[in-house]
């Protein structure tokens, strides 16, 4: 499904890779709590990657958008052509405008998983097992999406100009579409 998105498996490995990144925070925290696997964990496992997964595709976007802005003002004659400079300044540019909506997020969603965490009240047997996978996978998902993601993109996009397949984003084309 991410290819159909991203419209290049590179990308969808890319995406992919937020996952095991997730899988570290859970298992550590899990771990140090003494929780067992059980279906209330694996629930939160499910619910940590669709998050970690969609806020890697957002970062993907936005990096994305930084690197075809640039691609356009070359196609319109308003510059030369792309440089490895260009792909780090965009990659940076595109991180730096991600960078407080995902601490955000993240911030909100750790606010709001700590008191289910440390409930005790009537069903909190069935909710506490939920939320400690999303705080641990959060916060290594986190460091994923915000260094090493636009690092293996940067990476990718450099690799693609020495080759000379560097080009405007199919995604990007995609979204103009609709």
């Amino acid at each position: 499904m991410l290819y159909f998105i991203t419209k290049d498996f590179e990308e969808a490995s890319i995406v992919m890779l937020s996952v095991p990144f997730a899988l570290i925070g859970d298992v550590y925290l899990i771990y140090f709590l003494g929780y067992n696997f059980s279906a209330a964990v694996w629930i939160g496992f499910i619910a940590l990657y669709g998050l970690a997964v969609e806020t890697v595709v957002v970062m993907v976007v936005y990096l994305h958008e930084a690197l075809d802005k640039r691609f356009s003002s070359f196609e319109f004659g308003e510059r030369g052509p792309i440089t490895m400079l260009d792909i780090t300044e965009s990659t940076i540019e595109g991180s730096v405008l991600r960078l407080r909506p995902k601490i955000m997020t993240v911030g909100t969603s750790l606010i709001a998983l700590l008191p289910i965490m440390w409930s005790t009240g009537v069903g909190s047997d069935v909710m506490r097992p939920i939320a400690p996978p999303m705080i641990g996978g959060l916060i290594t998902s986190t460091i994923h999406v915000l260094i090493v993601t636009p690092v293996l993109f940067s990476y990718m996009k450099e690799r693609a100009l020495k080759k000379g397949k560097l080009e405007a984003s199919k995604m990007a084309m995609w979204m103009k579409e609709s």
